[in-house]
């Protein structure tokens, strides 16, 4: 059973970084996607970003483009989130998650349907 594990979280003031990691139980090489999502308080589940394992491309939301980066360890078996130029707005608990399904189309990276996996979540404020 494959199991997904975030850590990294905290706090942080505007204008900071934080650095998430996601660790598999399983070989990651074996997910063809992998990605984070968040989820703020009263709000919908938020695509953050998204990787492909084969080629490294890498796909963002609107919203983090520019300030959030997702680096990839194959010999860690991690996946990363490097969050820079945090803002408020950013407050939310962060989910990783992968997907074992091959030939997803870019364009449906943020859809939640296609990932298998989720991982629980990790906890990120930013304060003003």
């Amino acid at each position: 059973q494959v199991q997904l594990v975030e850590s990294g979280g905290g706090l942080v003031q505007a204008g900071g970084s934080l650095r998430l990691s996601c660790a598999a139980s399983g070989s990651i090489s074996s997910f063809s996607l992998m990605g984070w999502f968040r989820q703020a308080p009263g709000k919908e589940r938020e695509f953050v970003a998204a990787i492909t394992w084969s080629d490294g491309s890498a796909s963002y939301g609107d919203s983090v483009k520019g300030r959030f980066t997702i680096p990839r360890d194959n010999a860690k078996n991690t996946m990363s989130l490097q969050m820079n130029s945090l803002k408020p707005e950013d407050t939310a608990i962060y989910y990783c998650t992968a997907s074992s399904r091959t030939r997803i189309f870019w364009t449906n990276f943020p859809r939640q349907d296609v990932y298998d996996y989720w991982g629980q979540g990790t906890q990120v404020t930013v304060s003003s």
